[in-house]
């Protein structure tokens, strides 16, 4: 049985869900929004009062996959409407910032023009100093959009120059050693 699959997931106070079983379908609302998810057909989806329970129909390798998939999905689904979901990015190098206009982050990372990227729809940031912030309550667009600006300049090995996760750590390699 799968560990992750078979945990209930706790509604929050002020969370609001609304289950199709004809269509497969969740609707999940809380404070800081809405959000749906269309899960696989295989899987029975449970809501009782203040919790989510998942089940599979049999023990087939298919099933046991998509059981602790489709809990950790639905419960993302509340957390990310009860909560909100945050992604730090710190920026590192001589002269490289980021800028947030309206709903364009602006990085000046080293390149002879700045990088414009557009915020996907649910994504808000907030820059201090060296440190983006991005927020959201969709984590699969949120963790996709932070993978997005941290590609536009990603941690060199020498120096440790770039864009990367506040969490993350990058291996030094040595330069060159005179003879």
């Amino acid at each position: 049985m799968s560990r992750i699959g078979k945990k209930v997931i706790k509604v929050p106070q002020g969370v609001t869900i609304k289950h199709d079983e004809k269509a497969f379908s969740l609707s999940v609302k809380g404070p800081k929004g809405e959000n749906s998810l269309v899960y696989n057909r295989g899987m029975k989806v449970v809501v009782n009062a203040g919790e989510i329970t998942v089940a599979r129909p049999d023990d087939d390798k298919n099933n046991r996959a998509l059981h602790g998939l489709t809990n950790k999905l639905i419960s993302n689904l509340v957390c990310g409407v009860s909560q909100g979901f945050e992604k730090s990015l710190t920026i590192m190098g001589v002269g490289y910032r980021a800028l947030v206009k309206d709903r364009i982050i602006e990085l000046s990372v080293g390149f002879s023009h700045p990088v414009e990227m557009k915020m996907p729809v649910g994504v808000s940031a907030k820059v201090e100093k060296s440190l983006l912030t991005l927020y959201g309550i969709d984590r699969e667009v949120l963790g996709q959009f932070a993978a997005d600006v941290r590609a536009v300049r990603p941690p060199e090995p020498y120096k440790g120059a770039g864009i990367r996760y506040t969490a993350e750590h990058v291996r030094k390699k040595a330069g060159k050693k005179a003879a």
